[in-house]
């Protein structure tokens, strides 16, 4: 998802994960693009969708929004795939490292880092995700 919004302009300073509620037709059109290319499985665009990550850019009061909003965007892709050319496409919901080292090599603590990988993939399987796709996990 990321390599294909960088095509389209969109640079590496930006918060992805907030295009979700801002351009939501960008994301919903590279969606649909790898479904006609036949992808089985669409990610969702939450890669850096937890609030450690999106702190970095001011956004985590909105981590749920955007989080519920990737699921939706690529739920409905899927589902109009479908009615269209009666495929079967899966939502994954992408969960990325939390971006801030855990004890003890870090200074967060273990249950804080839970709680927030929880209260993302909350979000995500509200927002209607099949599966979990859980990306470069170091944390």
């Amino acid at each position: 998802m990321g390599t294909m919004l960088y095509e389209r302009g969109v640079f590496i300073h930006r918060c992805y994960d907030e295009l979700n509620l801002s351009q939501p037709d960008l994301i919903r059109a590279v969606h649909e693009e790898y479904l006609q290319a036949g992808a089985e499985i669409l990610e969702t665009n939450t890669f850096g969708g937890n609030r450690y990550r999106l702190e970095r850019h001011g956004l985590q009061d909105q981590m749920y929004a955007m989080n519920f909003a990737g699921a939706q965007l690529a739920r409905q892709s899927v589902d109009q795939m479908r009615d269209k050319q009666a495929s079967q496409s899966y939502v994954a919901g992408s969960v990325g490292p939390l971006g801030v080292l855990i004890e003890p090599l870090g200074k967060l603590a273990y249950d804080e880092a839970r709680s927030a990988f929880a209260e993302q993939i909350a979000a995500l399987a509200e927002g209607g995700v099949d599966l979990l796709m859980l990306e470069t996990m170091t944390s």
